[in-house]
């Protein structure tokens, strides 16, 4: 079944562009519904608030949107809080609908609500930190809640934006942990009660089972859904034969996203998931024979390289000490795992003093954007280098000619 999924494209395609329109068709339903009345009345979670110079902005979610709104700095209200709040739908559109959007609340009215697992996770992180910064940061890396803007600003003056973001790298770490924890014992029975099962697909199993639990407890995570998709996937295909680390497995990903969760389409931090992976294959595809040890290496460097041109059309902000996300991006492959261990023995406050400092620490920051015609010339010569190699030279000839343009 997987292999013809697979395999035949027309049929696959028919079914995910029908599970596209169908999925469409719900969130127009949703959206008549949102504005069949002019006043909307309902229930939000606090994802994430923005501290302006004299208001507060709130990010809110429900069950069918997410919007924007401001409230007085004298309302006490705190992220994962849930609150009733009142809107006037006159003038927002499907398209504003699906994006997320912006409104004046009529009213806002707090909830004393039970607390969850989630809140109480929250709220012991909070425990173990001085600083909000660091409160922000472990509860992002841990929770994916969003980090306020200040610290968001530090994370691109570093250019580490993709650690802070739960990702394909926090699920391959977790996925490790997991895997590890149970091959043993599940070896052990394995061995002596039921010897005819696969032990590395059965546990294989196990994880993607409890990383589903963790995913489903954190929430939507565009990034993080690409992810657990791929390593889904990934499964299947290894049982069924089928070549994985493929430009196909990852268009396939993509489109099956998109046909369940439309609203994707108008994520940043999803394409930016999408357009890594495809690097990932591109220098897999013309690396894979470096010597393992120099390659561990020169791929965060390349991949750093290879993803400022388009990083820079959105985010202009640049650093020299950007120029240190390569290695700091390695550090973090020990940092994640040495974290989530000391949190969970209660000593997350272990290296507070450190990352105060890294945190604290004085940038000087400049501004280049990446012109639109150079980004499309880039872009253009990133996918035909999947066909040509002479492509893939002149794609490495412009990254360099960009950082050269970009720190000099």
């Amino acid at each position: 079944m997987i292999k013809i999924i697979y395999n035949n494209y027309f049929y696959t395609l028919l079914f995910l562009c029908l599970l596209f329109i169908l999925n469409i068709g719900l969130e127009y339903n949703k959206y008549k519904g949102f504005v069949k009345e002019e006043v909307y009345k309902d229930s939000f979670e606090v994802l994430n608030i923005y501290d302006k110079k004299d208001y507060l902005v709130l990010k809110l979610s429900n069950n069918s949107f997410t919007y924007f709104t401001s409230i007085d700095k004298t309302q006490k209200i705190g992220k994962l809080q849930y609150i009733n709040s009142t809107i006037n739908t006159k003038n927002i559109d499907f398209l504003s609908y699906m994006k997320g959007f912006y409104t004046k609340t009529i009213n806002i009215e707090n909830i004393n609500s039970t607390k969850n697992i989630k809140s109480i996770i929250f709220e012991n992180i909070n425990q173990s930190h001085q600083t909000q910064e660091l409160k922000e940061l472990f509860n992002a890396l841990f929770l994916a809640i969003p980090i306020s803007s200040s610290l968001r600003d530090i994370c691109t003056n570093y250019s580490i934006s993709h650690l802070i973001a739960i990702s394909g790298f926090h699920l391959a770490v977790l996925s490790l942990i997991i895997y590890s924890i149970f091959y043993y014992p599940y070896s052990y029975f394995q061995s002596n009660y039921f010897p005819y099962r696969n032990k590395r697909f059965d546990i294989s199993i196990i994880t993607i089972t409890i990383i589903a639990i963790y995913f489903i407890f954190i929430g939507l995570v565009p990034s993080l859904f690409r992810s657990f998709l791929m390593l889904v996937l990934a499964i299947y295909l290894l049982r069924y034969d089928i070549k994985l680390l493929s430009y196909k497995t990852l268009l396939l990903t993509f489109l099956i996203i998109i046909a369940i969760y439309p609203r994707f389409l108008f994520s940043i931090s999803f394409w930016f998931s999408i357009l890594g992976v495809f690097y990932i294959f591109l220098y897999l595809q013309y690396f894979k024979d470096l010597p393992k040890l120099f390659s561990f290496f020169f791929f965060n460097f390349w991949l750093f390289f290879a993803f400022n041109p388009i990083v820079h059309h959105y985010f202009y902000t640049t650093s020299y000490e950007q120029l240190l996300s390569p290695i700091l991006t390695i550090v973090f492959t020990l940092f994640y795992p040495f974290e989530l261990i000391m949190h969970l023995f209660s000593y997350g406050d272990l290296l507070d003093g450190l990352l105060r400092g890294f945190l604290n620490y004085k940038i000087d920051i400049y501004e280049i954007k990446t012109p639109f015609i150079f980004l499309v010339f880039y872009l253009l010569f990133s996918f035909f280098s999947i066909f040509y190699k002479l492509s893939f030279y002149l794609l490495n000839l412009l990254l360099i000619l960009f950082s050269l343009y970009l720190y000099l």
